[in-house]
């Protein structure tokens, strides 16, 4: 019982040391410890990258582009942004597109339907796997578990004009009463 006491002890010592250091004491979370490692062993596409807008000393919120080479939005450059919990991999990043895209599975808002962004998300999956998932969205929308259900149902129903509308959006134009962006 003594020990336990002296570990405490130990440990409010060597806290208040690093407070005194300042922010260059700062110990990592477990989060940020397994980002890094995870980013340090990336394998992306050719057609995607990652980016620090906030330098390199914020690994927990990054960018990913993707540039679909295949598929309706060939082409197109798409930007989203990760936020990254200290919990992480407990809990999934929260992935964002900033890019305003014609898409079943990301509504206008830029929130994205991917499974493994939510229900399916397991602790051994990596920020690989989430950026290859969006990947896979650009060259294989899904109109089955749809967030913008005007995009699924022209995808499911008619999917020559689904494929003019993408191209419509990508190109800055309107697709009913929705503008987009140019993003090619």
């Amino acid at each position: 019982m003594i020990g336990l006491f002296k570990v405490k002890e130990k440990q409010k010592e060597e806290a208040k040391s690093n407070n005194a250091r300042g922010a260059s004491g700062k110990k990592q979370s477990a989060g940020e410890l397994r980002l890094h490692k995870d980013i340090t062993e990336l394998n992306l596409p050719k057609s995607c990258s990652i980016s620090f807008p906030n330098g390199k000393n914020d690994l927990m919120n990054f960018e990913v582009t993707i540039k679909p080479d295949d598929g309706y939005y060939l082409g197109g450059r798409f930007v989203f942004t990760f936020q990254v919990s200290p919990v992480y991999p407990h809990e999934a990043p929260k992935v964002k597109c900033k890019t305003k895209v014609y898409h079943p599975n990301i509504d206008l808002e830029g929130n994205v339907c991917l499974n493994i962004l939510r229900e399916d998300w397991k602790p051994v999956l990596n920020i690989n796997t989430v950026i290859y998932g969006l990947f896979h969205l650009f060259t294989e929308p899904n109109h089955e578990d749809p967030l913008n259900h005007d995009a699924a149902a022209v995808l499911r129903d008619n999917p020559k004009q689904f494929e003019i509308n993408v191209k419509r959006a990508m190109s800055g134009g309107y697709v009913g009463q929705t503008s987009f962006p140019r993003c090619i």
